[in-house]
């Protein structure tokens, strides 16, 4: 299991809650996703989808984060290599969003490098532009 430290802690970071509890953040920031898409469908810029969702989460209780800086580690330095979470939600769900004709192999290994790079277990994938948010929505895990 890769652990790093992330900016936001002094703390490492385990794999932290239950599978259940896991399961439970990623069925509700789904519902949300939902609820953000049926408002507004496809066809919009990723930005527009990622701060609405991020209102969205917050008005369920959840602490979210937008576009957390995801440095790299490479021996004993710490380089800025430009890695950002689009929403991180509980510190314990990586949110990557996307407005793409079809999610490729490129995008789930992106949340992978995030996955590993920030030591968090879970995280979803998800293409607002298509017709139906659940046809475009991927749940990865390490």
């Amino acid at each position: 299991m890769l652990v790093s430290m992330l900016p936001w802690s002094n703390q490492m970071l385990n794999h932290r809650g239950t599978e259940a509890q896991r399961d439970t953040l990623s069925e509700k920031v789904i519902g949300a996703a939902i609820t953000v898409h049926r408002a507004l469908g496809p066809g919009l810029l990723e930005s527009a989808y990622e701060a609405c969702l991020e209102l969205e989460i917050k008005e369920l209780g959840l602490r979210v984060e937008r576009q957390v800086e995801v440095p790299l580690h490479y021996k004993t330095i710490k380089l800025d290599a430009g890695y950002r979470l689009d929403l991180l939600v509980e510190r314990e769900l990586i949110l990557e969003l996307k407005t793409v004709e079809k999610l490729l192999a490129i995008h789930q290994a992106q949340l992978l490098t995030y996955l590993k790079l920030t030591g968090i277990s879970t995280g979803l994938l998800m293409n607002f532009h298509v017709a139906k948010l659940a046809d475009g929505i991927k749940r990865l895990k390490l």
